[in-house]
């Protein structure tokens, strides 16, 4: 692995953040660590730049030559299901561009996609999503971006790949738009109010299987992918590889919390949510936690994302492990075990 470095865009996210660290662990890279806002992780080579700002070109130029891009980057979007997609093509657009200028040596280009791809958050889709399943009618800008990179890489030396998580969980403080420390808000909240910890969401709903993506094995996956020969100029389905059924899980989020399991309450979290920031505080104050902000901990309309869905979101990783990756999780010891070290930072009691 000598030689190589490891341009990871959007390294201040929960895939960006938690690939550094694999990255780091797996040895041999030179990582520069693509942000917006200044990155302060031991290790790595902070590069400060907006990808729609048109001053990429002069960041990179101060910066090692990458050989391997990891592309992590999403434009500023609501949890509509709608998203820009030109300016999620531009930003992608401007950062190979300009790397192709500098870095003679660019191997590899991998693009982060995710369920979106196959129209999930559109409605009922053909699970479980194989990656060469048809595509849903309508703008998507992971097909955008997929469809460029194809057409730039004709011809050039380097390669790309992609992978498609579904929910990426992992443990990061400060941002919310976390499955993880959401459930342990909205259980911690409805503790406090003396009631059982109803399902936010639908019977339909409740009964659905879903998928969830941990972001460490996300992270190992893309390095997989961007240095293993066979999986170059493809896609991959990349997700714990097993199924989740809220009806199933959720009376052991109950018992985690000490609280009786409820029952499906279909309810806007972000209406649910609003005036509850002085009852978070006297949670904070009573278990001695960190001092944020409940919109720190939990993004109320990405939990009314996730639990109005009320079809199957399955994805197929026969395709990946039939690469030569293996890794799976069980998903409901993940979310436990992440609540533990949310807890451990006191984050949630």
């Amino acid at each position: 692995m000598s030689g190589n470095v490891a341009l990871v865009a959007g390294a201040s996210g929960h895939v960006g953040s938690q690939l550094i660290d694999e990255l780091k662990r797996s040895g041999g890279w030179t990582i520069v660590a693509l942000a917006r806002r200044s990155n302060l992780a031991c290790g790595v080579v902070s590069l400060n730049a907006d990808l729609l700002a048109g001053d990429i070109a002069a960041a990179l130029a101060r910066a090692p030559h990458p050989t391997h891009i990891f592309y992590c980057v999403r434009a500023p979007h609501s949890e509509s299901g709608k998203e820009d997609v030109e300016a999620n093509l531009t930003m992608l657009r401007e950062l190979i561009e300009a790397a192709e200028v500098v870095s003679p040596h660019l191997a590899h280009v991998h693009i982060v996609e995710g369920g979106k791809w196959y129209g999930a958050h559109l409605g009922p889709y053909r699970t479980p999503a194989c990656e060469d399943d048809p595509r849903h009618v309508g703008p998507n800008f992971y097909h955008a971006q997929e469809d460029w990179l194809r057409l730039r890489q004709r011809g050039k030396a380097w390669t790309w790949s992609a992978s498609r998580p579904s929910y990426v969980c992992a443990v990061t403080p400060g941002r919310s738009r976390n499955l993880v420390s959401l459930l342990g808000a909205y259980a911690a909240l409805c503790r406090a109010e003396g009631l059982p910890l109803d399902y936010p969401g639908s019977a339909e709903s409740f009964q659905s299987l879903t998928e969830i993506t941990e972001a460490g094995l996300l992270a190992r996956a893309m390095i997989f992918l961007a240095t293993d020969v066979g999986a170059a100029n493809q896609s991959f389905n990349v997700t714990n590889g097993d199924a989740l059924r809220w009806s199933n899980f959720w009376p052991q989020l109950a018992a985690y919390f000490g609280m009786p399991a409820g029952e499906p309450r279909p309810l806007r979290l972000s209406d649910w949510g609003h005036g509850k920031e002085s009852l978070w505080q006297k949670i904070v104050r009573n278990h001695g936690l960190q001092n944020l902000r409940l919109d720190e901990v939990a993004n109320w309309p990405f939990g009314d994302f996730v639990f109005g869905q009320e079809h199957d979101v399955l994805s197929s990783t026969v395709k990946i492990h039939q690469s030569g990756f293996h890794e799976t999780v069980n998903s409901a010891d993940m979310l436990l075990q992440m609540m533990d070290r949310y807890r451990a930072l006191k984050i949630i009691p």
